[in-house]
């Protein structure tokens, strides 16, 4: 088990240092790969970046003590994201090029060349903000995954994801993390169909896992048994909130970045194929293990449910692919950690600092400084990968989704009215989650109506006012 997970580890980081024959030596190219990724990379990249130790660990456990009722997760979350990708993913991609910023937070900032700085740099602090929580938990994700498969203290996995993170970002950039995002993503859906085939297998075949899985009380209803409002009224509500979750894709950064290096315009429907068929295979067999671990763990009482995962692989597998399994897990967490360390590196040095640092050298430091602060949180963490995930992801879409949506509309917000509905966003967001609102309805549906609500307000009284300037400005010729 330990050899065929540390040969995978080794495999990952190879691919990663080996991208570094490919690097340029220029911002441009350590930040976006200077716009020349294939579609295939992209998607993929996109897909473990999305698929993260949330997956591996916060889904499965979430889907285990739910039941058949989170299968909704899935469909809304994929509905979401497809659905804001017709509009946004192509519009993001081109203003990247017109604009020639390296980051998201830059192209937001300058999508019609109106230099609205103070944007960037509070785009930049939120960013900070929750790329920090959100990487801090893939490094705990991979912690507890080492510590049920290999026995190692809670720690050890953290230290060890960052440690890895840091040299192939060290060498390559976002190169190194979408060559190695690839890679990743392959074992990470070959992982999760293995332990699926061979759990159902172990359980007579699928009709007979069904039969098990409907003598679990309440394991087959199609909706939570703790939804707030009773009935279907509140599983719309419950559902609708899960597109809006899947809405929320964005509003991460370290995702929309990967469409933002794709080499041309023409090849984002290859890319967004690539994605979209990877992310409903992964996400479906994820689902599936975690329906399948209630049977074969049925005290859910005897241990943290988020980890099913690497309790099963254990009680099913041999130890070759106990240690596949492993490196799904540890791949879910580095494809997505080393994303969002990079996204914070470039935060600090492309848009906070008043003198924008230009040294790969520095560049590289920064990155590896974001993954040392990223690794103490982890190790100060005490709440659930599934809690930290949400909260960031949720945060993050509150304050960025609305303004990208309005931006791809070819509205033209003010400086003062895009911060007002970021700042709105935000803050409804998470004065939702500080009175535990989310348990009734996802937070970044209030968090992005709220934005959004701002921006339509502000741009229908921006274009009053403009065509009030232009009346009075003609009315001397009258």
């Amino acid at each position: 088990m330990v050899y065929s997970f540390v040969g995978f580890l080794l495999l990952f980081t190879l691919v990663g240092l080996s991208s570094s024959w490919s690097s340029r030596g220029t911002k441009a190219d350590y930040y976006l790969a200077s716009g020349d990724v294939r579609p295939w990379l992209v998607g993929l990249s996109a897909v473990a970046t999305n698929n993260s130790g949330y997956m591996f660990i916060g889904v499965i456990g979430y889907t285990y003590a739910t039941g058949l009722a989170s299968i909704w997760l899935m469909i809304g979350w994929i509905t979401g994201d497809f659905l804001a990708s017709l509009y946004v993913h192509k519009r993001l991609r081109r203003a990247t090029g017109r604009t020639g910023e390296v980051s998201y937070a830059g192209v937001l900032s300058n999508w019609y060349g109106q230099k609205h700085s103070s944007v960037q740099r509070l785009i930049a602090i939120i960013s900070l903000l929750f790329l920090l929580t959100y990487a801090s938990a893939q490094l705990v994700a991979g912690g507890k995954a080492l510590h049920v498969l290999l026995d190692w203290p809670l720690w050890s996995g953290a230290v060890a994801g960052a440690v890895l993170v840091s040299l192939y970002c060290f060498a390559g950039g976002i190169r190194a993390s979408i060559w190695t995002d690839a890679a990743q993503s392959i074992v990470m859906i070959f992982a999760m169909g293995v332990l699926l085939f061979v759990a159902l297998m172990n359980l007579g075949g699928l009709s007979s896992a069904l039969e098990q899985m409907q003598s679990v009380e309440g394991f087959m209803n199609w909706l939570p048994k703790d939804l707030v409002f009773p009935g279907w009224t509140g599983g719309a509500l419950f559902i609708v909130s899960w597109l809006f979750a899947g809405l929320s894709v964005i509003g991460q950064p370290h995702i929309m970045v990967r469409f933002m290096t794709l080499n041309n315009l023409e090849s984002m429907r290859q890319a967004k194929g690539w994605y979209y068929a990877s992310f409903t295979l992964f996400y479906g067999m994820a689902i599936g293990v975690g329906w399948l671990s209630r049977i074969y763990l049925s005290d859910p009482g005897s241990f943290d449910a988020e980890l099913a995962l690497p309790i099963m692989a254990q009680q099913l597998l041999p130890p070759v692919l106990v240690g596949l399994i492993l490196a799904g897990i540890f791949a879910a967490t580095m494809s997505t950690a080393d994303s969002l360390v990079l996204s914070c590196s470039a935060a600090i040095t492309h848009d906070l600092l008043p003198h924008k640092i230009e040294k790969t050298l520095l560049l590289k430091l920064a990155t590896v400084m974001i993954t040392g602060i990223a690794l103490l949180l982890a190790l100060m963490n005490n709440q659930s990968v599934f809690s930290m995930v949400i909260m960031a992801w949720s945060g993050l879409a509150s304050a960025f989704a609305p303004l990208l949506l309005f931006l791809c509309f070819g509205k033209k917000p003010s400086q003062f009215i895009s911060i007002a509905a970021m700042l709105a966003g935000f803050s409804v967001a998470m004065v939702w989650r500080v009175f535990g609102l989310q348990e009734m309805v996802y937070e970044g549906l209030p968090g992005i109506l709220a934005g959004s609500l701002i921006l339509y307000v502000g741009c229908f009284f921006q274009v009053g006012e403009a065509a009030e300037n232009a009346k009075v400005e003609l009315s001397p010729l009258s």
